[in-house]
C-alpha cells in the first residue's frame, strides 16, 4: 500500500485535514505536542481556555499541557474521574457548572485532554454552553486517537442505550501526542488496536494485511508502527467524515461490530468491558453474520478471529448474556429505522455495507450459536 515506508522518521510530525469546508480542522499527529505552543495555541478561540480531564490522566499530562499554553491565557481546569460509568449528564453539567463560575464568554475554548469518554463529553459541553463554542481534541489513549476523537459525535450515555444523548459538534483540531501511549495500560492499547483493525476490514484490505504482520510491533509499543496505524487510521476516518458528517450514510460503515458491542457494553454495565474490547467482540459476530449470509468464507472470519486474537482482544459474549439480552438491547441501536435493525456486515475483506434484511432467525441462531466466556 502506498504510504507504507516504515524507514521514515519517527519523529516527524504531520498533519491531515478533516475537510469540512468552513469547518475543516487539522489532525496534527507525533511526539511532543503537548508541550509546544505552536500546536495547540492557534485553534484557541479567544484567551479563556478550560481543560477538562480527569484523576488518571491528569497527574501525567495536565502541568506539560499548560505549560504549552503559555501565561498570558486565563486557564481553568475540571478533574473528573475516570471510566465509562462517568459519562452521564451529571459530569458534564460540572464542566458546564465550572464554565459559569469562571465567568467564561463564548469565545471560551475546552480542551478535552483524555481517552474516548473526556472527549465526548468535552464535546458535549461545548456543543450546549451558550449555544456552542470552540474546542479541541487532545487523546491521550489509541482507541480515542484514531477514532472519537475525529469526526465530531459527542455525548453521554442513558442506562437504556449508549451514547444516547449528544450533538455532532466538531473540534477546531485534534492533537495527537505519540508520547502519551507510553504510560497507556496494556487492556487499553488493545482495546484501540480493535477501532484500528475496523479500518482495514470495512475499507482497506491492504491496511488489514499490514496489521496481520504488524500486530507484534503494535502490541510491543513500536513508535514507528504506532505512528503508521495512527495515521492511516485518521487518514481513513478523515475521509469517510468529509463525505457524510452525520452519518446518513456511508459514515454508517465505522459502527461495524458497535451494534453487537453496545449491547454488550449496556448489559454488562459500562466500564466492565472496555468499548474496544466489546466493539472486537461485535465485529467477530459481524463477520459470522456475513458468512451465514453468503458473504464472507470460513477463511475470511478465520482471518478475522486471527487478528483480533492477535491484538488481545475477547473473542466471545459475556456468559451471562442470553439472545433475548442482546436484542432487546439492540433494538434501540441509533442506526435502525422504522423498525428495522440495520448492521453494518461486510461483503468481503474491506468491503463492508449498511443492512437491514437479516433474517430473525439467523440472527437468532447466531448469538445462540456464538462462544460465552
Amino acid at each position: 500500500m502506498q504510504g507504507m515506508n516504515m524507514t521514515r522518521s519517527i519523529d516527524a510530525r504531520r498533519t491531515l485535514t478533516v475537510a469540512l469546508g468552513e469547518r475543516s480542522y487539522p489532525i496534527h499527529i507525533g511526539p511532543g505536542l503537548l508541550g509546544d505552543p505552536q500546536w495547540l495555541r492557534p485553534h484557541l478561540a479567544g484567551r479563556q481556555v478550560m481543560i477538562v480531564t480527569n484523576e488518571t490522566v491528569a497527574p501525567l499530562y495536565l502541568e506539560r499541557l499548560k505549560a504549552g499554553l503559555g501565561d498570558d491565557l486565563t486557564v481553568r481546569e475540571v478533574v473528573l474521574p475516570d471510566g465509562e460509568a462517568t459519562k452521564t449528564l451529571a459530569s458534564v453539567e460540572r464542566i458546564w457548572d465550572a464554565l459559569l463560575e469562571a465567568g467564561f464568554n463564548r469565545r471560551c475554548t475546552l480542551v478535552a485532554l483524555g481517552g474516548g469518554v473526556i472527549g465526548d463529553m468535552t464535546g458535549y459541553a461545548a456543543a450546549s454552553y451558550q449555544r456552542g463554542v470552540a474546542f479541541v481534541q487532545v487523546p491521550t489513549t489509541l482507541l480515542s486517537q484514531v477514532d472519537s476523537s475525529v469526526g465530531g459525535k459527542t455525548g453521554v450515555n442513558h442506562p437504556r442505550g449508549k451514547n444516547m444523548i449528544g450533538a455532532f459538534w466538531q473540534p477546531r483540531a485534534v492533537l495527537i501526542d505519540t508520547d502519551t501511549l507510553s504510560t497507556l495500560p496494556r487492556r487499553e492499547l488493545s482495546a484501540g488496536l480493535a477501532e484500528v483493525i475496523k479500518y482495514g476490514l470495512i475499507r482497506d484490505v491492504g491496511f488489514l494485511t499490514w496489521l496481520e504482520d504488524n500486530m507484534a510491533a503494535l502490541r510491543g509499543l513500536d513508535a514507528a508502527a504506532l505512528a503508521w496505524a495512527i495515521e492511516r487510521s485518521c487518514s481513513l476516518k478523515a475521509e469517510i467524515v468529509a463525505e457524510d458528517e452525520t452519518e446518513q450514510g456511508v459514515r454508517a460503515l465505522l459502527n461495524l461490530g458497535h451494534t453487537f458491542g453496545h449491547a454488550i457494553e449496556t448489559h454488562q454495565g459500562y466500564g466492565r468491558w472496555l468499548h474496544g474490547e466489546a466493539v472486537g467482540t461485535g465485529m467477530l459476530l459481524a463477520a459470522e453474520l456475513s458468512r451465514r449470509l453468503g458473504w464472507l468464507s470460513d477463511d475470511e472470519v478465520a482471518r478475522t478471529r486471527e487478528v483480533l486474537a492477535a491484538a488481545d482482544l475477547p473473542l466471545a459474549a459475556p456468559a451471562d448474556m442470553s439472545v433475548d439480552d442482546f436484542l432487546s438491547i439492540m433494538r434501540l441501536d441509533k442506526k435502525n429505522l422504522d423498525d428495522r435493525l440495520r448492521l453494518i456486515l461486510l461483503r468481503g475483506l474491506g468491503d463492508a455495507c449498511i443492512h437491514d434484511q437479516t433474517p430473525p432467525e439467523t440472527l437468532a441462531t447466531l448469538l445462540e450459536d456464538f462462544p460465552r466466556q
